[in-house]
């Protein structure tokens, strides 16, 4: 009778310390799967901010431009402008760049006053922008920060395309 306590003991203990082995291995693969589906959420993420696919999805009006209210535009020019005079030949100077860029586009959210189809496409060009500054502010390399600083340029400069 000890030998079937003993036995049945044992074979309880192996069970429970393979339960937990199995448990702690389907744990490994959750974090596993979390790492994998977050890296390569930062690759579609760092994908858009160096590259203009957005303008696939740009839409014009009947062919021609997008109204757009005097606020954007200036807010807009104010962007380019800051492009061409801030200097960046330091991180810290991208960093700061980012900061302006940054503050113009506040504008342009803050005083917009577009609706329907031309406020839906603003909203196309403006969203990778706003990635770009964020991406620009936080980045660590001067390379990766003149890649980033060449695709606000171009999405800027994209914007007479489809507005006006």
């Amino acid at each position: 009778m000890k030998q079937l306590i003993f036995a049945m003991s044992l074979m309880a203990l192996t069970s429970c310390k393979d339960n937990k082995q199995q448990g702690i291995s389907n744990q490994n693969e959750k974090v596993e799967k979390h790492s994998e589906s977050t890296h390569d959420q930062h690759q579609n993420n760092s994908t858009t901010v160096y590259d203009n696919t957005w303008m696939t999805k740009m839409q014009l009006n009947n062919g021609g431009k997008w109204q757009a209210n005097v606020e954007t535009n200036e807010g807009v020019k104010r962007m380019q402008k800051i492009l061409t005079t801030q200097i960046t030949s330091k991180i810290e100077d991208y960093h700061k760049l980012a900061e302006q860029l940054n503050e113009a586009k506040n504008y342009v959210v803050k005083k917009c006053t577009m609706t329907g189809p031309s406020h839906d496409n603003l909203h196309v060009w403006l969203l990778p922008l706003i990635e770009k500054i964020d991406a620009l502010s936080k980045t660590e390399t001067i390379n990766e920060a003149e890649i980033i600083k060449h695709s606000i340029e171009e999405n800027l400069d994209a914007y007479n395309n489809y507005f006006q």
